[in-house]
């Protein structure tokens, strides 16, 4: 028989570093092209004119310019509308 109690299995010992997610740029600021301007998980706010996604959901700026923030209604497969964030350059 064993001497010492079962110990239980410990579920939270793993940390892994943040991801640094977030808006680089904020609207007003010069810009590159290349440049990140958002980093995201998933489409959190869309690409306007003047910017691209990558496949990692990444905004960056495809001409040099100033970002802008801008609501824009956008409707869902579901028909609802909501309100969502554009990014562009000018």
């Amino acid at each position: 028989m064993s001497h010492v109690k079962a110990g239980g299995t410990s579920k939270n010992i793993h940390d892994s570093p943040g991801q640094r997610l977030g808006i680089k740029l904020f609207g007003g600021e010069s810009v590159k092209v290349g440049q990140v301007i958002v980093r995201q998980v998933g489409m959190t706010k869309r690409p306007g004119s003047g910017t691209m996604m990558s496949r990692n959901f990444t905004i960056h700026a495809a001409k040099d310019g100033v970002v802008e923030f801008k609501k824009k209604k956008i409707r869902l497969f579901s028909g609802k509308s909501v309100y969502r964030t554009e990014v562009s350059v000018k």
